[in-house]
């Protein structure tokens, strides 16, 4: 059971990219939902030095949010084996496993695609095949500004978006194409990495695309269903936080063998709660608001989308419609991959 877990694992590219967690204790959840805490943000403050203590310190508030995860899909592959396949043509059920956790691993892939691509960004950096180089340094600035996490940020590009990196010598990546050991689907998407970005290609989203992100920005939850009483043999089993359950019985009236290897798969952004500095009145703000800043997308063509320099998240961050990023502006200087 675990080496069919091991198959599914090794064929997933973009759930790859995604924290994951299994999560079997969702039985009993309401809405068949599970809510995780995630830590609250305080403000600092400063109180003056050798005051006249005429004013209190200023106390805040302290909470935690909780984000929740729906389980939205069951994904399962079911096969029927007569009783001369087994005999003659398959000869043991790890032949099966194989296809079975190929199948449920596109299922799981097609939920994290729609989730990523689906996600309404705040940023959208266009026209970046006119100054590539130029662009992957322009995202890494606003995640930085964003104060999305370091760790584990992806580039996941299209098909045409991946051509045009490859065909860039000032990215210079041709190179390493096909030189590292290539053990599972997600090794050997990666193409390299670049301005803080794992580079990793896929033709599961638009080929002119591409979504630079922090994996934590995204949360893909499975869990294994129970194994019913009924059926003479069943094991559910979690590894690398992918959970299945296998079960199997035997349809006398057809004499042939069933087996079905299924998963129950949800997915959710992560938003967060941002803290800012009041250069006026020279002190931090905590926004109102949750923002979604662990993304943003890429274009090869198509407009540039910045915020609103009216709106909460460009007064926090800095980044704004009045600053929005053409080829032209912030030439690369330096790659810090090569420094």
């Amino acid at each position: 059971m675990s080496a069919a877990v091991g198959m599914l694992e090794a064929r997933l590219v973009v759930p790859g990219l995604f924290t994951r967690t299994g999560v079997d204790q969702f039985k009993g959840a309401d809405n068949d939902s599970i809510s995780f805490a995630v830590e609250g943000v305080l403000p600092f403050h400063s109180y003056a030095w050798r005051n006249d203590r005429s004013q209190p310190i200023v106390f805040d508030t302290y909470a935690e949010r909780k984000i929740s995860i729906s389980f939205s899909g069951n994904y399962y592959s079911g096969v029927r084996a007569t009783d001369e396949q087994l005999d003659f043509d398959i000869a043991q059920w790890a032949k099966l496993m194989n296809p079975q956790a190929k199948a449920v691993a596109r299922g799981l892939s097609r939920k994290c695609v729609s989730t990523l691509t689906g996600q309404t960004y705040n940023v959208v950096i266009g026209n970046t095949g006119a100054n590539l180089r130029g662009a992957l340094i322009e995202a890494e600035r606003v995640l930085d500004a964003f104060h999305a996490p370091g760790e584990d940020r992806y580039m996941l590009v299209g098909s045409n978006f991946r051509a045009a990196m490859l065909a860039d010598k000032d990215l210079n990546l041709a190179q390493n194409v096909g030189d590292r050991q290539a053990e599972t689907s997600l090794t050997k998407a990666v193409i390299d990495d670049r301005f803080g970005f794992r580079i990793v290609k896929s033709n599961e989203i638009g080929p002119n695309d591409a979504y630079a992100f922090s994996s934590s920005g995204f949360v893909l939850a499975t869990a294994a269903p129970s194994v019913p009483a009924s059926v003479p043999f069943g094991a559910t089993t979690t590894f690398e936080d992918y959970a299945l359950r296998w079960v199997r019985d035997y349809d006398s009236a057809y004499m042939q063998d069933r087996s079905v290897v299924n998963c129950y798969a949800g997915t959710r952004t992560v938003t967060d709660v941002l803290v800012g500095w009041d250069e006026a009145n020279q002190t931090e703000i905590v926004s109102a608001g949750e923002h979604f800043v662990r993304g943003i997308k890429l274009t090869l063509d198509g407009a540039s989308n910045y915020p609103p320099a009216s709106g909460e998240l460009a007064r926090i961050t800095g980044i704004t419609d009045a600053d929005v990023w053409t080829p032209t502006k912030r030439a690369a200087e330096t790659d810090p991959a090569n420094a």
